[in-house]
């Protein structure tokens, strides 16, 4: 069988610059003839991203043609780890505090250990509609696309959120970005934020406010009913717009996340922790660059250690262990999760 070589060459490495200029920012391109005409900064960003968004577009290859081009350029954006390994995805790394962005296809392993970094879905090259429609409760296949979009979304919001964001800011922004529409609004019931046990708390929202990631609306329809309204700010387009029902799916999911579901009273530490590891385990166990998981959870390795023995004491994971050599985590669960706070 001939294979068609002309793909295998083909470098999924884009990246673009905003230069200051008196006038306004200007996007230069390596790729492209360089503009001249400046860019309002409040949307020199999304003008970046969606330049970026139209080479990934343009330059699709199959799945199993792509690799990890940080190996295939010496491991210059990161420090030295334990080597590529994990599926390759398209991930967008920030640089220069937002003066340059860099898009290409990483590992698993190499994504993790780039600072600055968010992981773009798949919806971005591929079509949602030739998605399997045939999926039941029951398939073995339930409950992984949603994983996949949470683990997305949680790694995105380590970019864009400062570095020690609290545990209920977080959690709400992760249930905004899965629940906007296409222009960015959210609207969270009051009955909603009741049952995540944010109802009328204020400090959520104003934490994210002030990190420029939303800004509150009036409450509409939702007013004298505790609920809240919001505008997502900065709406980019490498975001995972694509497949709001699917992305609903994934809000909830989010909620009680299979296999680590929890019962009753948990405080947002506790249960930001077991969402991140819910979306990192597979069937029984699961493992994740250390690293990474710090910054997903906006905590001190010390912290995210005292946590993990909490969830093995209230029974939710069996055992765990830190592998120092390569710098991941590894876990297993418990069969028969419990709480006991």
């Amino acid at each position: 069988m001939r294979l068609c070589t002309p793909h295998t060459a083909l470098r999924r490495v884009w990246a673009v610059e905003l230069r200051p200029r008196p006038g306004g920012p200007v996007l230069v391109c390596p790729l492209c003839t360089p503009g001249s005409r400046p860019l309002e900064a409040s949307s020199a960003r999304s003008a970046g991203l969606a330049h970026l968004a139209l080479h990934a577009r343009r330059d699709v290859l199959p799945p199993h043609l792509r690799t990890c081009q940080c190996a295939q350029r010496g491991c210059r954006w990161h420090a030295r780890h334990h080597g590529c390994a994990g599926a390759v995805l398209l991930v967008l790394a920030r640089g220069q505090g937002g003066r340059t962005w860099r898009l290409a296809d990483m590992c698993v392993a190499c994504a993790g250990a780039v600072p600055h970094t968010a992981t773009v879905p798949d919806t971005l090259t591929t079509c949602t509609a030739a998605e399997p429609r045939a999926r039941r409760r029951g398939s073995p296949a339930h409950g992984q696309d949603e994983r996949r979009r949470v683990r997305e979304t949680l790694t995105h919001l380590a970019t864009v959120l400062p570095r020690f964001s609290f545990s209920t800011a977080r959690l709400l922004a992760l249930q905004c970005a899965l629940r906007a529409d296409a222009h960015g609004r959210v609207r969270l019931p009051g009955g909603f934020l009741r049952g995540m046990r944010l109802g009328g708390h204020a400090v959520p929202w104003q934490e994210l406010e002030h990190a420029g990631w939303l800004h509150c609306l009036p409450a509409g329809r939702n007013k004298g009913q505790g609920g809240v309204a919001a505008q997502l700010l900065g709406p980019d387009a490498l975001s995972p717009a694509p497949g709001r029902t699917g992305r609903a799916r994934a809000a909830h999911w989010a909620l009680r996340p299979a296999p680590l579901a929890m019962r009753g009273a948990v405080p947002p530490a506790v249960q930001l922790t077991v969402l991140v590891l819910a979306a990192h385990t597979g069937p029984e166990a699961g493992r994740a660059d250390a690293e990474h998981l710090t910054r997903l959870y906006g905590l001190s390795q010390t912290q995210m250690e005292d946590l993990f023995d909490r969830l093995v004491r209230a029974k939710i994971l069996e055992t765990w262990h830190s592998d120092d050599d390569a710098g991941d985590i590894h876990w297993t669960r418990h069969l028969a999760p419990r709480n006991a706070w």
